[in-house]
């Protein structure tokens, strides 16, 4: 490994924190609920496939790559 995996190692593990702590606090109690995110529930079974959340994350997190990358 090389000296500057380890900047990049410490940035997501505080990003991993900061979106524990929101999760916990309960700020992202709206993900999965979104307009789009399927629901199934039948007797003891749950189907649960989160369409629009998904698609949400992949822009953001494909928006935030554009930017990394970008400099």
């Amino acid at each position: 490994m090389g000296r500057e995996l380890g900047p990049w190692l410490v940035g997501i593990g505080i990003v991993v924190a900061i979106v524990g702590g929101l999760a916990w606090a309960g700020w992202l109690s709206w993900f999965g609920r979104l307009p789009g995110d399927i629901r199934i529930t039948s007797g003891n079974t749950r189907i649960f496939v989160p369409i629009t959340s998904m698609l949400l994350l992949s822009v953001v997190l494909t928006v935030v790559g554009m930017l990394i990358r970008r400099r």
